[in-house]
């Protein structure tokens, strides 16, 4: 087990590593920006420790890179760059999602994740405005980890879950904080549909299927980009991440 100073020094890594991606994700810090260790310590109140660790796993995801004189920087990205993120997480899911229908998975394991999209169902409503938007985007984070894991081969799962923590390549990337953006909401419903087929094509033993729809999946988050890269470019300071963006 664990110390006691142990927990605790990861904890700090775990405060310090959510509130650096945040401040870079929100715009709270522009790309090219050196990242002063001495003003995040006290604005993130924290020591140095683990806000070094926690920088350092940052560089990692990609999202900070290093500098000659030391220390960290912010990166920028093109949209290319995003999409090749999005495009890898599918290729990563779509792989996940072959292999478990081309294996097999346990009944339990599909019992649990008809039961995700079950409750996911529950969050829509008549109207895409009066959706339960927190919990679907709760609920997904959860389907996608539970899609991971339905091979059931570790290493399949942890790299999916590497994929997915490539800037942008989250399954939420697009929707967190963006409970007011309609056509995000509207994009939803044809992204249960496809849970739902995704899973079908899993039970039926249809490899390529399941692949090729998990794949078709995480192009959903390309095309919300484009909508606000293309179409509404009012929307780039509220999404996160997307002020790093170059056009």
């Amino acid at each position: 087990m664990k110390r006691v100073a142990d927990r605790k020094r990861d904890s700090q890594t775990f405060k310090a590593l959510l509130g650096v991606r945040d401040l870079v994700l929100g715009g709270g810090v522009s790309p090219g920006e050196r990242l002063s260790e001495a003003s995040l310590a006290e604005r993130l109140g924290i020591s140095r420790t683990p806000l070094r660790a926690a920088l350092a796993r940052l560089e990692q995801e990609g999202l900070l890179e290093q500098i000659p004189s030391g220390g960290y920087a912010v990166r920028s990205f093109t949209v290319a760059d995003v999409f090749d993120a999005i495009e890898l997480r599918g290729v990563m899911e779509g792989t996940a999602a072959r292999l478990a229908a081309e294996r097999g998975v346990a009944p339990a394991k599909l019992k649990s994740i008809k039961q995700l999209i079950a409750e996911l169902d529950k969050c829509f409503r008549e109207r895409p405005e009066d959706m339960l938007f927190d919990q679907y985007v709760e609920l997904n984070a959860e389907f996608h980890t539970a899609l991971a894991g339905l091979s059931g081969s570790e290493m399949m799962r942890r790299e999916v879950e590497r994929a997915t923590k490539l800037p942008f390549a989250s399954p939420s990337a697009f929707l967190e904080k963006q409970e007011d953006v309609l056509a995000f909401r509207m994009s939803l419903v044809h992204a249960q549909r496809q849970h739902r087929e995704i899973v079908a094509a899993i039970e039926m033993r249809e490899g390529a299927r399941a692949e090729s729809l998990a794949r078709e999946h995480a192009r959903l988050a390309r095309h919300n980009i484009e909508f606000v890269m293309d179409e509404d470019r009012s929307l780039i300071h509220r999404v996160p991440g997307l002020a790093l963006v170059s056009a």
